[in-house]
């Protein structure tokens, strides 16, 4: 009888040199994750130009919003309905289950928005503790992976966790999964769980690849970081010159000192001084009233408009309608100007669901493969829903469009599906459906006999 080999409890040579790699790679990325982190939260720091702000309001923030906008404006048109696999209902069903069982209609939402924050988000594939098939999103700010640009596939991947002086890190392999523990400059094994997957579990989401730039890159980019911030500081100088102009700037001419002093000769504020002396002014020795003027006040609608032609600048640059970035006019758009405003942005949708449709194609195989019930591991299609029709209510509308004009059968799944009927609703109107025929049945059997002749048998009353 042969003995288990045991697993080994320190790196390969050459998955030493991966690991540090990859390490490597997690640490270089830190910075960059983290900027765009920052405006997408709102939290950024714009520069100061040190011209117009004084120091003491220096420490006033002002916000945005649109890096958050860009993305969610997309990321709300990236939904996945179903999991289909067209060639194997059996499988078909297996993976709707996987799909449900690892709440991936949520997970899922998380991972496109942190490929559009980010210009990548990963999926990772293994078993949780049941045996069952485990899909797990991951963020780039803790996972990498290596890439061959040239076969399209991934030759290793790290996930990373650093919690204050604890370090933990999963190395995937093709064959195995390592399981590290940080201990003081270097790494232990902790575990190792080989597969037969012949891949590297674990998938990425790309989102603006280039040819050039497999990694993919943010929605936020240079351009709209430097218009947020040149309308971050637009807004400050807004409240920068509310503080100068909130009250009118006036001067006095010919006013003696004592008309800024009280009545023990100390100086009176600012304040003071503004709102009462100005009232009541004393004529000077030579009996000349002092001649009291007010400055024009700037008009603060000049920051509104700079900032709305910053929203114009970003709105062609990120393909969103301007009314989406706050930008307004007085004449309200019509449903068609709203829907030709919003081509760009469909089609920018669509093609993020053709990008993305790859990567959880594979993710789901891989998935399937794991459970080792589905024999030949199938085509496995992800079902979308419409870009350019983001609500239900819209979908219904168009769908019911669709059968009064005789493209689609009423009674049929595809029907629903427009619709937006999930899955288990479908089931359950094809059991009422069944049912509804059934009771149709009996009914029309009951009227055929009712109507029979008195001694006729149940063959001559059919």
């Amino acid at each position: 009888m042969s003995t288990p080999a045991l697993p080994s409890l320190s790196l390969t040579e050459s998955e030493d040199i991966t690991l540090s790699r990859l390490c490597a790679a997690v640490a270089e990325d830190t910075w960059r994750l983290h900027t765009l982190d920052t405006y997408f939260t709102g939290l950024s720091r714009m520069a100061n130009l040190g011209i117009a702000v004084p120091p003491a309001l220096q420490a006033i923030r002002t916000v945005t919003g649109w890096p958050r906008i860009i993305v969610d404006a997309l990321d709300e048109r990236l939904d996945i309905d179903a999991v289909r696999c067209p060639q194997d209902p059996g499988a078909e069903e297996m993976a709707g289950a996987i799909w449900a069982a690892n709440d991936l209609a949520v997970e899922s939402q998380l991972a496109h928005q942190d490929a559009l924050v980010y210009g990548r988000s990963y999926l990772a594939v293994g078993v949780d503790d049941f045996g069952d098939p485990l899909v797990s999103v991951e963020s780039p700010q803790h996972m990498t992976v290596d890439y061959d640009a040239r076969t399209r596939t991934i030759r290793a991947a790290l996930r990373l966790i650093t919690a204050g002086s604890q370090r933990s890190a999963t190395l995937y392999l093709p064959d195995q999964t390592v399981y590290l523990e940080g201990s003081g400059t270097g790494w232990t094994v902790a575990d190792r769980q080989p597969h037969s997957l012949g891949v590297v579990p674990v998938i990425r989401l790309a989102n603006r690849q280039r040819i050039a730039d497999r990694r993919g890159s943010s929605e936020i980019t240079e351009e709209v970081r430097a218009l947020t911030d040149a309308a971050c500081r637009t807004l400050l100088g807004q409240e920068v010159a509310r503080e100068f102009f909130a009250a009118p700037q006036r001067y006095v001419l010919g006013a003696s000192e004592g008309s800024f002093q009280g009545p023990d000769g100390t100086q009176r504020s600012a304040w003071e001084t503004y709102i009462g002396r100005y009232l009541a002014l004393e004529r000077d020795e030579d009996g000349a009233v002092p001649e009291v003027g007010q400055f024009p006040a700037y008009d603060p609608a000049v920051y509104g408009r700079i900032v709305d032609t910053y929203a114009r600048l970003v709105a062609g640059v990120t393909a969103l309608p301007a009314h989406m970035l706050g930008y307004t006019t007085d004449n309200p758009a019509s449903a068609e100007a709203i829907r030709s405003a919003e081509a760009r942005l469909i089609k920018k949708a669509e093609r993020r669901q053709r990008s993305f449709a790859g990567p959880w194609s594979r993710a789901m195989r891989l998935a399937l493969q794991l459970t080792g019930t589905t024999g030949s591991v199938p085509v496995v299609e992800m079902q979308w829903r419409d870009a350019a029709t983001p609500t239900v209510a819209a979908q219904a509308d168009a769908t019911t469009k669709l059968v009064a004009a005789g493209v689609l059968p009423a009674d049929s799944e595809v029907t629903l599906e427009r619709a937006g009927i999930d899955r288990a609703q479908r089931e359950r109107i094809a059991v009422e459906r069944l049912r509804s025929a059934g009771r149709d049945v009996l009914d029309n059997l009951a009227d055929t006999l009712g109507a029979a002749p008195e001694g006729a048998s149940l063959r001559d009353a059919a």
